[in-house]
C-alpha cells in the first residue's frame, strides 16, 4: 500500500511498440503502467515517445503525485531539461500542460539503470512467433449452444446417447458438439439462444421485420426447438418496430383482376417508382423492378425529376445487364410515358425489333414498395437520408423472403439454391449428376411454379373478392378519392 508520507517516483520508458511507467516508493514498486502503441503513435520520435510516457504516467497516477514533490525518472536525456526549454514543439506543450500544477523533478537514468519499466517496454524478437492458418467462421453464440444442452436433461440424454452410437437416434446426428435435428442446429431449451436467433433474423437488416410466415420460413431453415413457431408468433406480434412501422391493410373497393402467369423468368415485368422521398446521396426516388414469374425484384435509386431516358439507361445498367428485355412491362404510368420508354429501350439496345406494349396495372408491384418503405421505415427512420445506402440489403431482404405464393423463396427460384445466412448452408437437395438430368429438373421445376403462382392467384382471388364489392361509377359522377397515405400538400399536380 502507498505511504502518502513519503516521495513517490516514477519510472517511464518508450519502445517502438509500447510505452511503460511503474510508480515507486523507496525503490519498490507500487503500481504498473502499460500501453501499446497505435499505427499514428509509431511513427513518432523518440523524444515525442518518451514525452508520452511521461504524460500517461502522470495523468493515471495524479492522485498520488499532486500532494507532495516527486521524481521523474527517463532514460532520454534531454526530457531532463525540459523545464529549462523553450517551448517550440506542440509535444513539449502538451508535457508541460499536463505538469502545470505538480511540483515534480525530471532526473535522468541510464537505460540499463532504468530496468524495470524498460523490460516492460521491449519484447524479445525471439519470442515472436508467426503462425498461417486457415481461418473458419464460427459464431460465438455456437459455444451457448453447446453449453446450454447441459441444462436440458432432453438434449443432454441425446448428446450422451449420440455420442455412444452415432445411430441411437434417427433424426438426430451430432457434429462438433453441435446436435442437429434432420439436418437443422437443435436448439433445446435455451431461450437465451432463442431470443437472439429471433432477433437476429427478424429485427436485424436481413431480417427486415418480416411477418410470422416470412420470419418462421427463415428460422425454419436452419434451427429448430420445440415451439419454435409460437415462439416466433409471440416475438413478431410483441416487435415495438413492427407494430409503429408497418402500414394498415385496409379492403379495396372492386374485384380482384390477376394477369395471366408468364411462362419464363423475367418475361412480364412490372415497374414503378416510389417518390417523395428524402434525399440521399443526391437521390430522392426508387425505381422497382419485379419479375411477374419468379417475384425476383430490384430497387434502382434515382433523382427526381427524370426523364424516360434517364429511367431507360438506368434499367439498361441494372436489369437488362443481367436478364435482358422483357416482352411486356407493366406500369401504372400515362401511356405515352410508357411507350417512350419501351422505345428507348429497343433503341439503347440496338436492335429493330419492334414489339406491342401492354399498358395494364397490378398489385404486385404495389405490395413490393410498401414491403420496402416497411424496411426503410424500421432501419432508416431516425437517418432518413441514408436509405441510399440500404437498397442493397433491402433488395437481398426481399429476394430471400420465402413467398407463399412460390412456395419458396424468388432467390431460390431464380438461381436454383437457398441462400446462406451467418456463414451456414440450409440442408438442400443433392446435386444432379448430369446437365441433362439437371435441364428436365429446372423444366419440371418451371412447371410447378406456374401452377403455384395460378393456384395462389385463384385463392387470392378468391379471398379478395370474398371481402371486397363490385362498385361501378358513371361519367359525371362525384366519388371519393383516397389521397397517398404520407402528408401530401397539394393535389393540384395529381
Amino acid at each position: 500500500m502507498p505511504n502518502f508520507a513519503l516521495p513517490f517516483t516514477v519510472e517511464t520508458d518508450a519502445s517502438d511498440k509500447g510505452i511503460r511507467a511503474v510508480l515507486l516508493q523507496n525503490d519498490h514498486p507500487i503500481a504498473f503502467l502499460s500501453r501499446a502503441l497505435g499505427p499514428h503513435h509509431q511513427g513518432l520520435s523518440t523524444y515525442e515517445k518518451e514525452s508520452l510516457a511521461i504524460m500517461l504516467a502522470v495523468e493515471h497516477w495524479r492522485p498520488y503525485l499532486q500532494h507532495a514533490e516527486f521524481c521523474i525518472r527517463t532514460d532520454h536525456r534531454s526530457l531532463s531539461f525540459l523545464s529549462d526549454q523553450r517551448l517550440s514543439t506542440p509535444w513539449q506543450q502538451k508535457a508541460v500542460t499536463k505538469l502545470l500544477g505538480l511540483c515534480y523533478r525530471i532526473v535522468y537514468k541510464k537505460g540499463t539503470e532504468n530496468g524495470t519499466a524498460d523490460a516492460l517496454s521491449h519484447v524479445s524478437d525471439s519470442s515472436l512467433v508467426t503462425l498461417s492458418a486457415l481461418s473458419v467462421c464460427i459464431p460465438e453464440w455456437m459455444q451457448e449452444i453447446i453449453d446450454g444442452y447441459q441444462l436440458v436433461p432432453d438434449a443432454c440424454s441425446n448428446v450422451q446417447a449420440l455420442c455412444i452410437n452415432n445411430a441411437a437416434l434417427p433424426q438426430f446426428t451430432l457434429k462438433n458438439g453441435i446436435l442437429y435435428f434432420q439436418d437443422r442446429i437443435w436448439i433445446g431449451q435455451n431461450s437465451s439462444v432463442q431470443q437472439k436467433i429471433l432477433a437476429n433474423l427478424h429485427t436485424a437488416a436481413i431480417g427486415g421485420h418480416s411477418g410470422i410466415q416470412v420470419t418462421y420460413q427463415r428460422i425454419k431453415q436452419l434451427f429448430a426447438w420445440p415451439g419454435l413457431r409460437a415462439d416466433v408468433v409471440r416475438f413478431v406480434q410483441s416487435c415495438d418496430i413492427c407494430q409503429r412501422a408497418k402500414s394498415e391493410h385496409v379492403r379495396y373497393p372492386g374485384f380482384l383482376q390477376p394477369l395471366p402467369v408468364p411462362d419464363q423468368y423475367w418475361q412480364v415485368v412490372s415497374l414503378d417508382f416510389i417518390e417523395g422521398l428524402p434525399r440521399s446521396a443526391s437521390f430522392n426516388c426508387i425505381l422497382v423492378v419485379v419479375d411477374k414469374f419468379s417475384k425476383y425484384a430490384h430497387f434502382v435509386a434515382l433523382a427526381h425529376p427524370f426523364t424516360a431516358l434517364e429511367v431507360a439507361e438506368s434499367y439498361v445498367q441494372n436489369i437488362h445487364r443481367l436478364h435482358g428485355l422483357p416482352q411486356v412491362i407493366i406500369s401504372d404510368r400515362d401511356r405515352i410515358f410508357t411507350s417512350t420508354l419501351w422505345t428507348t429501350l429497343f433503341r439503347l439496345e440496338g436492335s429493330q425489333l419492334k414489339m406491342s406494349y401492354h399498358l395494364q396495372t397490378d398489385g404486385q408491384t404495389e405490395r413490393v414498395n410498401q414491403c420496402l418503405e416497411t424496411f426503410l421505415r424500421c432501419f432508416v427512420h431516425a437517418c432518413p437520408s441514408k436509405c441510399s445506402r440500404w437498397l442493397a440489403l433491402a433488395e437481398y431482404w426481399y429476394n430471400t423472403s420465402f413467398h407463399s405464393s412460390l412456395g419458396t423463396t424468388p432467390f431460390e427460384v431464380l438461381y436454383g439454391h437457398k441462400p446462406r445466412y451467418f456463414g451456414l448452408t440450409a440442408a438442400a437437395a443433392c446435386p444432379t449428376s448430369d446437365l441433362a438430368t439437371w435441364l428436365t429438373e429446372r423444366d419440371h421445376m418451371l412447371s410447378l411454379i406456374r401452377e403455384h403462382l395460378q393456384r395462389a392467384q385463384l385463392r387470392m382471388k378468391s379471398q379478395a373478392d370474398a371481402k371486397r364489392s363490385e362498385r361501378e361509377f358513371a361519367v359525371r359522377d362525384w366519388v371519393y378519392m383516397k389521397l397517398l397515405p404520407f402528408v401530401q400538400q397539394s393535389v393540384d399536380s395529381h
